[in-house]
C-alpha cells in the first residue's frame, strides 16, 4: 500500500467529488438551503474522519482485506488498514492458512507511522490470549489442550497458544525412548510451572495420567478377585511374561500360564497393545499384586491324558525339542511326552538325541508309563521294533566262546563288540582266576581282539556278561588236594609286609607266612629274617578255598627238624589258622592300598 494513497485521503477525495456534484444538482440560489446542505456535508465528513478510540496494546478484531506476498491488509475499522507480516499466519499443508474476508484478533501494536498506517500483530495478540488462559489454568489447575510440534533437548515442544516445554520424564508413566511418536499428536496437560516474565511454561501429561489411573485403579481395586476374568490390554512383554494393564493397576501374566502347551517366548502368542481376556489367578490386596493366567480359561488337556494315551498305546506326534537326555513330542495342544535316549535304540548307544530325530519329525511311539500328578508322559520308539536282546539270549547260551574287539577300556572292565551295536562286558573280577589286577588296562587295550566265555545275557537290563578267565580252568578248584594242609613245599617270597610275607607256591598261587610263623626265634622286624627272592621251606597249616587264601609256616618246619614236641603246636596252629588268616589277609589288602596310594 505504500505506492498508494492512504484511506483517509481516497475518503477526503470521494466527500470532495460528491459535494462538488451537490453543488451542480441543486439551482443557484443564495438561498439558505445550499448553505446548510454545504454545511451538513462537512460535518458528515468531520465525524467520519473523527479518530476512534484506539491505543497502544488493544486487542481488536478485524477483517481481512488482502493477502499479499509479505504482508496481510487487515480493516480493523479505523481510518487506514493495518499491516500484519505473512509469517504470522500458519501455514498448513503447504498453504499459508489466512484468506481476504477472515476475521482475525490482532493487537495494535503502533498508531500512525510515516505513511499513515497502523502497525498490527497477530502473533501478540495470540499470545496474550494465550498468557492469560495459561495463567487462568495454572492458578484453577485447570486442564489445557496443546500440539506437540517438536523435540527438544530433554524433552517436547508444545503449541498451546504460545511455546511450551515438556519434559521427558512428564510425558507418560513410564519412561520414553521413542520421542518422535507424539509428534504431531494433541494431548490434554496440566501446567506445573508458569513465569509470565522469563516466557517459561512447563507441562505435565503425567500427572493427567496418574490421576486417571488412580481412578481407575480404585474402581479395579472393588471389582476384581480371585477367579474372576476381567479384561487387559497388554502393556509389556519380557522374556518371563507380559504385564497386563488392568485398568489402573498391572497384572504379571507369566509365560508357563499362556499356554498349556510349550512356548519359548510370550510374543508368540501376544504383542503389545492387544486386548485380552485373563483369569485372576492370585490377588494379594495387600501389595496390589495380581497373577493373571491365559490359559486357565480353556479346559487342562491333562484331566483326559490317561484315557486319551494309555499305557502301551502306539501313537504319532512331532518332536518340538531336544534336550541332552531326549526328544519331547507334542501328542496334542498342550499335552507333550519325553522319548528317553535311552529309548530310542535297542542296540545304538544314543549320546544325543539328535542323532535319531530333529525338530519338526513326525514319529511313531509307543506310550510307556503316564504320570498325570507330575504332567510327565515316557515314550519310547524302541518298542515298536523287535527286541534284538531276546534274539541275543537264544543266539548266545551261557558257555558260548565268542571272539571280538576290545570297544573301551573303563576302571571296572572292558567292553568287547559282540554284534553290530551290542557289547559286551568284561568286569575286573573276570580277568584271572589268581592275578590280582589294579586296573583293567594293564591287561587290555582298545583295539586288541580278545576271546571270551558268554557268562549271561540280561534282557531286562540290556546287558552281555562276559568272561575271560573261565576260558581256562580255576586252579584253586584242586588246590585242597594239591596241597594239603601239613605237606612242605620250597617258596619263593615276592612281597614283604609288616605282618609277614607273600609267597608264590606256583604261578599265580600265593600263600602268606605270618611273620609269628618265620621263625622259632621272636621276629621283630620281617626284613631281619628274609628278603624279595629269597627261597623258604614252609609247611601248610591252613587252606580257605573260597578265600582263596593259604597259610604256611616255616617255623613249624624248624621245630619238626629240631624233632621237637610239635603235636600242641600243630593243635593250636589249626584251629586258630582260618580267623588268623583272615585277619591277617585284611591287613594285606589294607597294606596293598597303602602302596597303590
Amino acid at each position: 500500500m505504500s505506492n498508494q494513497q492512504s484511506k483517509a485521503q481516497l475518503e477526503r477525495q470521494k466527500v470532495l467529488a460528491f459535494l462538488d456534484q451537490a453543488d451542480k444538482d441543486v439551482p443557484a440560489n443564495p438561498g439558505t438551503n445550499n448553505e446548510k446542505a454545504g454545511g451538513d456535508f462537512e460535518k458528515l465528513f468531520s465525524e467520519s474522519m473523527k479518530e476512534q478510540d484506539f491505543k497502544v496494546g488493544d486487542i481488536v478484531t478485524g477483517k481481512v482485506v488482502e493477502v499479499q506476498s509479505d504482508y496481510v491488509l487487515v480493516d480493523i475499522n479505523y481510518k487506514s488498514e493495518g499491516l500484519i507480516p505473512i509469517n504470522e499466519f500458519r501455514v498448513v499443508d503447504g498453504v499459508r492458512s489466512v484468506k481476504p474476508g477472515d476475521t482475525v484478533e490482532v493487537l495494535i501494536d503502533r498508531i500512525e507511522n510515516e505513511n499513515g498506517m497502523i502497525g498490527l500483530s497477530k502473533n501478540k495478540a495470540d499470545m496474550m490470549r494465550a498468557w492469560n488462559d495459561i495463567s487462568k489454568a495454572a492458578e484453577n489447575e485447570e486442564v489445557i489442550e496443546g500440539t506437540v510440534i517438536a523435540k527438544v533437548k530433554g524433552g517436547l515442544s508444545v503449541d498451546i497458544g504460545v511455546t511450551a516445554f515438556l519434559p521427558g520424564s512428564q510425558i507418560d508413566l513410564r519412561p520414553v525412548r521413542n520421542m518422535d511418536i507424539y509428534i504431531g499428536k494433541k494431548y490434554k496437560f496440566k501446567v506445573i510451572k508458569f513465569n509470565k516474565k522469563r516466557g517459561n511454561i512447563v507441562l505435565s501429561r503425567r500427572a493427567l495420567l496418574e490421576e486417571e489411573r488412580e481412578t481407575l485403579r480404585t474402581q479395579t481395586l472393588d471389582q476384581i478377585k480371585e477367579g474372576s476374568v476381567v479384561t487387559g490390554l497388554v502393556k509389556n512383554i519380557t522374556d518371563y511374561g507380559a504385564f497386563i494393564d488392568l485398568g489402573g493397576m498391572d497384572g504379571l501374566l507369566h509365560i508357563t500360564d499362556m499356554s498349556w502347551g510349550r512356548i519359548k517366548h510370550p510374543s508368540e502368542m501376544i504383542n503389545v497393545g492387544d486386548e485380552i481376556q485373563v483369569k485372576v489367578l492370585k490377588f494379594d490386596n495387600e501389595k496390589e499384586r495380581v497373577s493373571l493366567g491365559l490359559k486357565q480359561l480353556q479346559p487342562d488337556p491333562w484331566e483326559t491324558v490317561k484315557a486319551a494315551f494309555p499305557v502301551s498305546a502306539k501313537l504319532k506326534g512331532k518332536v518340538v525339542s531336544l534336550a541332552e537326555y531326549g526328544a519331547f513330542v507334542e501328542l496334542a495342544d498342550g499335552v507333550e511326552g519325553l522319548i528317553h535316549v535311552s529309548e530310542m535304540s535297542w542296540t545304538k548307544r544314543v549320546k544325543h538325541p539328535s542323532q535319531v530325530v530333529n525338530v519338526g519329525d513326525e514319529v511313531e511311539v509307543q506310550v510307556l508309563e503316564v504320570d498325570t500328578e507330575n504332567r510327565r508322559i515316557s515314550l519310547g520308539m524302541k518298542q515298536l521294533q523287535a527286541n534284538p536282546w531276546v534274539e541275543m539270549k537264544e543266539a548266545y547260551p551261557p558257555g558260548t566262546i565268542i571272539e571280538g574287539e576290545v570297544k573301551s577300556v573303563t576302571d571296572f572292565g572292558v567292553f568287547i563288540g559282540v554284534e553290530d551295536g551290542i557289547d559286551g562286558l568284561v568286569h575286573i573280577s573276570d580277568f584271572s582266576w589268581t592275578k590280582r589286577v589294579n586296573h583293567p588296562s594293564e591287561m587290555f587295550a582298545k583295539g586288541q581282539k580278545v576271546r571270551a566265555v558268554v557268562l549271561g545275557v540280561d534282557i531286562e537290563n540290556e546287558r552281555f556278561s562276559l568272561g575271560v578267565k573261565q576260558l581256562e580252568g580255576d586252579p584253586w578248584h584242586n588246590i585242597e588236594s594239591k596241597y594239603q594242609v601239613g605237606t612242605q613245599h620250597d617258596v619263593k617270597v615276592t612281597k614283604i609286609a609288616d605282618f609277614g610275607v607273600f609267597v608264590e607256591l606256583e604261578a599265580d598261587i600265593e600263600g602268606l607266612i605270618h611273620i609269628s610263623e618265620l621263625s622259632v626265634d621272636r621276629v621283630n622286624k620281617v626284613e631281619d629274617v628274609v628278603k624279595v627272592g629269597d627261597s623258604v621251606r614252609a609247611e601248610v597249616i591252613s587252606i580257605d578255598k573260597d578265600a582263596r587264601k593259604i597259610g604256611l609256616s616255616a617255623k613249624l618246619v624248624k621245630l619238626r627238624e629240631s624233632k621237637a614236641d610239635v603235636d600242641d603246636y600243630v593243635k593250636k596252629a589249626t584251629s586258630t589258622s582260618k580267623s588268623t588268616l583272615g585277619d591277617l589277609f585284611a591287613e594285606q589288602l589294607k597294606a596293598a592300598k597303602k602302596d597303590e596310594n
